[in-house]
């Protein structure tokens, strides 16, 4: 039962986007589609799996002097990898995220859960933790996309559902993002508070 807290923690207390207020500039980037969104979310949560797991298996090999520069070696090397397999197997979401999927090295999401969990828990914990961090970022990124593409385009998932006299070009453009995404916050922080 503990794990599946663990992973309850990652979806609504510890939020990266709507509690932490942490990855922002792929979430407001990547989110101009649902399947955008949803892409980039997987990927991260992918590397945030295997970052995890790896640093706490190596968390008492690892002297404190050169930590974090081992836990970016260890988040650069998953992305690389993930990078690859996107470029070999998903070309159409390798060009929709671009350059946002080499910068996920540098998501503060990943770095801050290898420092203030997987370093201090077991490895199936931060596994779990990745896990439960991961659906969090997922599913706002993926709930941000499909607002955005839904107001902004009138389509879902690529589908049209609303007739062009209904879209308004601002939600697809960043300041759509912002707006959307402080609503969203909005919501989040009215549903905690009842």
């Amino acid at each position: 039962m503990k794990y599946i807290d663990i992973i309850k923690n990652g979806i609504s207390k510890e939020n990266p986007t709507f509690v932490l207020m942490l990855g922002m500039c792929p979430t407001l980037a990547t989110t101009t589609s649902a399947i955008n969104g949803m892409s980039m979310g997987l990927a991260t949560m992918a590397v945030l799996i295997c970052t995890n797991f790896v640093i706490s298996l190596i968390k008492q090999l690892t002297p404190d002097k050169v930590r974090i520069p081992v836990f970016i070696v260890v988040i650069a090397a998953f992305v690389t990898i993930l990078q690859m397999v996107i470029k070999a197997y998903l070309p159409d979401v390798d060009k929709a995220l671009g350059l946002f999927i080499p910068l996920i090295v540098v998501n503060c999401i990943i770095l801050g859960r290898a420092e203030a969990f997987a370093c201090k828990n077991t490895p199936l914990a931060s596994l779990f933790d990745g896990i439960g961090i991961g659906l969090g970022f997922t599913l706002a990124l993926t709930l941000l996309g499909m607002l955005r593409e839904l107001l902004g385009a009138g389509m879902l998932f690529g589908f049209k559902l609303l007739p062009e006299t209904y879209n308004v070009l601002l939600f697809i453009l960043p300041p759509g993002a912002f707006i959307t995404l402080g609503f969203l916050i909005a919501i989040v922080n009215k549903i905690k508070k009842q």
